[in-house]
């Protein structure tokens, strides 16, 4: 259940917000999947090297769905069903979120901030699949496929500045304060197992290839 703020300014924009939030995973794999496989490609061309590095994708995928689904979980097993926000009347008869909001009533459980989870494990999601841009202006690659990273590196530049933007809305508008440092938390530490810990192991996806810029020049 999301929590509002009394700030009548904020409303004209809720549903947009809204709307942005419930897509954002939608939006990361969109630019990211071809982002990740150019820039992986440019630097090494390897078929298992390239299926490794997009199973990154499946695991922050698998992640985001266990996450969500936990929350909803919790929410579910620590709620009632009131008649009203006011809490005055409770309806024993709906044991889930879902029934309840059917049936037009509503729900109250402990709402695990789902926003501050998606919006705070895709930024540090994206940061780290973008670190080879920074080794690829040493890399030849021909116009159309330079253009086409470089649109998708600014496009998923501007992703991050509106998840961040969007997470200090949930932290102001939204949720209670412990729901949303949960959330956050579990974003943090679904980036922190994989990209500090898992990754770093050979069986794993493994990080985003660095580009060893004076052996390329030795070689050349």
């Amino acid at each position: 259940m999301l929590h509002h703020l009394p700030s009548p300014s904020f409303y004209p924009f809720e549903w947009q917000y809204l709307y942005f939030v419930k897509v954002s995973w939608g939006w990361t794999l969109l630019l990211l999947t071809p982002f990740l496989l150019l820039s992986n490609s440019s630097i090494n061309r390897n078929v298992s090297f390239l299926f490794r590095r997009l199973l990154s994708l499946v695991v922050a995928t698998a992640i985001w769905y266990v996450c969500t689904e936990t929350f909803f979980y919790i929410e579910d097993i620590t709620g009632s069903c009131f008649d009203s926000d006011s809490m005055d009347v409770i309806h024993e008869e709906f044991t889930s979120k879902a029934s309840c909001r059917k049936a037009g009533f509503y729900w109250q459980g402990y709402d695990i901030s789902g926003h501050s989870f998606i919006l705070a494990y895709s930024s540090l999601f994206i940061v780290e699949e973008m670190g080879p841009m920074a080794y690829l202006k040493s890399t030849r690659l021909s116009t159309l496929p330079r253009f086409v990273l470089n649109l998708l590196y600014v496009s998923l530049n501007l992703i991050v500045i509106i998840w961040i933007w969007m997470f200090m809305c949930t932290s102001v508008y939204f949720h209670d304060l412990s729901h949303k440092l949960l959330g956050t938390l579990f974003g943090i530490l679904g980036w922190y197992l994989t990209y500090r810990v898992w990754y770093l192991k050979p069986l794993s996806p493994g990080l985003p290839p660095q580009c060893h810029c004076k052996e390329q020049k030795q070689h050349a």
